[in-house]
C-alpha cells in the first residue's frame, strides 16, 4: 500500500493506491479515468496518514464499494495540504 498526496487542477487530494509506482500505467490510467490527466504525486509514508486521519482511514480502507487498487481518502484541498508538511513528501512524480 502507498500513500500520495496528488496535485491536481482543482487542488491536493490523498490517494491510498496498491499500485507499486505512481508511473505505473495502471495508475496512470486510473486517474485519467477520473479526469486527472495531469498531476503531481508526493508519496508520504502509510502509517503517518494512518496517524493524522485515525479512524476516518480504516473505514476508507473497509468501504467495500471502492475498487482495492485506488481510494481517495480526502478530497478536501485545504485539509489536505494543511495536514501534511513539506518536509514529511516524497520525491515528486509528475505527469502530463
Amino acid at each position: 500500500m502507498k500513500a500520495a498526496v496528488v496535485f491536481t487542477g482543482s487542488g491536493p487530494i490523498l490517494i491510498l493506491t496498491t499500485y507499486a509506482s505512481f508511473g505505473s500505467p495502471d495508475f496512470i490510467e486510473k486517474l485519467d479515468a477520473k479526469g486527472l490527466n495531469k498531476f503531481i504525486a508526493y508519496e508520504v509514508p502509510v502509517d503517518l496518514v494512518k496517524k493524522k486521519y485515525g479512524q476516518h482511514f480504516d473505514v476508507i480502507m473497509k468501504d467495500v464499494k471502492q475498487d482495492d487498487d485506488l481510494r481517495v481518502l480526502d478530497y478536501n484541498g485545504h485539509r489536505v495540504f494543511h495536514n501534511f508538511s513539506f518536509k514529511e513528501l516524497g520525491i515528486a512524480y509528475q505527469h502530463e
